[in-house]
């Protein structure tokens, strides 16, 4: 546990605009990029790295016109250990109040031999070098020994300790390929906390990469390790499989604050927000069950956990959704969801339903759910409205099957079972599926009707969506309207035909029917 309050503060330096927009497909224009800007400030990130000023005019544009509006962080340029990257990163960033040059150069064995192909010794001299040129320019310098992972720790300590000597403040080590493991990755730290006489002098830093699915594991153990500064981008965007989350690393500090004892200057509930904006300016959008930001991250539909939330959100979250700026914690209704959910909804929705009508109304949900992947409230609003209007009818639908096709003649099986429990099962024919589920109906019930009008509508969206069967009927000279919903159409039909019968039997306009019987 630390207890230094001054050893405990992480420093939140934000890439989204520069190793971010380094991910397939997610370029920005400038106005985008100024505008995640803005919200990185508001959402209380310490340093925006804005850009890499000599990769290109567009970059050197957008360092310094971020710059130029001063939000609050700090704001970085990236630039290689070379007088040309130096110079045009000071450039970009004069119009800062606060700003910092970010030099960079390989140090891996792999990278000095087939990509730089210097020797140690020239690797040394060119940091302390680029080092030297960005402190004429700026007090706050960064060095990161690219690769760093897979450094030499000797070498690796030898780099830091000329990069701190020639005046460097921020010592970022990065993994760059994904390679580490945590426990690697702390014990770099260490080494080099034990190792380089003048590692006091600069705060260590750590910028993972996630091919193995580890930074934000790999970034907490270099924290722990000594750490205190984090690298990261929202959503995890970045080279490859991207970077550090920015949102997992700070609620990981933040809910388990308890173990770690670390602060980060984060407005979290801001997180949703800001995550929302990234992802619509680059079109990457977090998978459903990505950790703080995904549509799945406070929601649930098993009902032991829907059960356990709705007692006490405790059961089954270990942080509130407030608290990252998502509105609610979300009972999504699926096959797996119980009764205590489906009431708590309902009454949500206005419903107030007895358990006798909440049983029939849990039964229904449970066989559209089979159906169809998505319930919507729509669905709920039909179900517990068809089943108040039909809990003293009659008769009910049990099964329908119906038979059509090009030159044969369309038939219709129907089932329905009476309110004394006996069911009855009648076949009929008509000019189609549906007429001919009329035509049975009214054989088992001994009621004919006179249909006027007829229509079809999609209660929600998608293809799975269930439809509405509205009716109009002619019975002893009198209009009647009926209603029925179902993924089936002609299962819909049928019951708004049923619901017109039931309505004349309830009014007992009907004749005298002959006790049914089973089949």
């Amino acid at each position: 546990m630390v207890t230094d309050p001054q050893a405990n503060r992480i420093i939140i330096f934000d890439t989204t605009l520069r190793d971010g927009e380094q991910s397939p497909g997610a370029t920005m224009n400038l106005a985008e990029k100024l505008e995640i800007a803005r919200a990185l400030a508001e959402l209380g990130v310490d340093v925006i790295e804005a850009g890499f000023p000599a990769a290109s005019p567009g970059d050197f544009e957008t360092v310094q016109r971020i710059a130029a509006s001063n939000f609050g962080p700090v704001i970085a340029g990236l630039a290689r250990c070379s007088a040309g990257d130096v110079a045009a990163a000071a450039k970009a960033l004069e119009p800062a109040h606060k700003k910092r040059i970010h030099v960079f150069l390989a140090t891996s064995a792999i990278h000095r031999e087939h990509k730089l192909k210097m020797a140690k010794e020239e690797i040394v001299r060119r940091t302390i070098e680029g080092v030297r040129l960005a402190c004429e320019h700026t007090d706050d310098v960064e060095f990161s020994p690219e690769d760093a992972a897979r450094t030499e720790l000797d070498f690796l300590a030898e780099v830091v300790e000329a990069a701190i000597g020639a005046g460097a403040t921020t010592i970022n080590i990065p993994d760059t390929v994904g390679y580490a493991v945590p426990a690697q990755m702390g014990a770099v730290i260490r080494y080099l906390k034990e190792h380089v006489s003048n590692i006091n002098k600069a705060i260590l830093s750590v910028h993972c990469h996630n091919d193995l699915g580890l930074a934000v594991a790999n970034s907490i153990a270099a924290i722990e390790a000594g750490a205190r500064q984090v690298e990261c981008t929202i959503n995890g965007i970045g080279e490859r499989a991207g970077n550090c989350a920015l949102e997992e690393i700070v609620m990981a500090l933040k809910v388990r604050h308890d173990y770690f004892g670390f602060d980060t200057g984060i407005n979290t509930p801001k997180l949703f927000r800001t995550s929302e904006l990234v992802a619509g300016i680059t079109g990457m959008r977090p998978q459903r069950n990505k950790a703080i930001v995904g549509k799945n991250a406070f929601a649930h539909e098993a009902g032991i956990h829907q059960h356990g939330v709705l007692q006490n959100a405790e059961t089954y979250e270990i942080m509130k959704p407030q608290d990252v700026g998502q509105s609610h914690t979300e009972v999504v209704l699926g096959k797996h969801s119980g009764r205590h959910a489906l009431r708590a909804r309902l009454e949500e929705m206005g419903y107030q339903l007895s358990d006798e009508v909440l049983q029939k109304v849990f039964e229904e949900f449970k066989r559209l759910a089979d159906k169809k992947k998505d319930i919507y409230d729509a669905d709920l609003a039909a179900l517990a409205k068809g089943q108040t209007e039909s809990s003293s009818w009659a008769w009910e639908l049990i099964a329908l099957s119906a038979n059509a096709g090009s030159g044969a003649t369309p038939v219709a099986a129907v089932k329905l079972r009476h309110i004394d429990g006996h069911e009855v099962l009648e076949a009929a024919s008509g000019d189609g599926p549906i007429e001919s589920s009329f035509r049975a109906i009214e054989r088992i019930t001994g009621i004919e009707l006179v249909l006027r009008d007829f229509q079809i509508r999609g209660v929600t969206v998608g293809k799975e969506a269930q439809g509405e069967a509205v009716i109009e009927v002619e019975y002893n000279g009198g209009l009647l309207r009926g209603r029925g919903i179902s993924t089936d159409i002609i299962e819909a039909s049928a019951k708004a035909f049923l619901s017109v019968v039931n309505k004349i039997l309830a009014q007992g306009d009907a004749p005298n029917m002959p006790r049914p019987h089973a089949p």
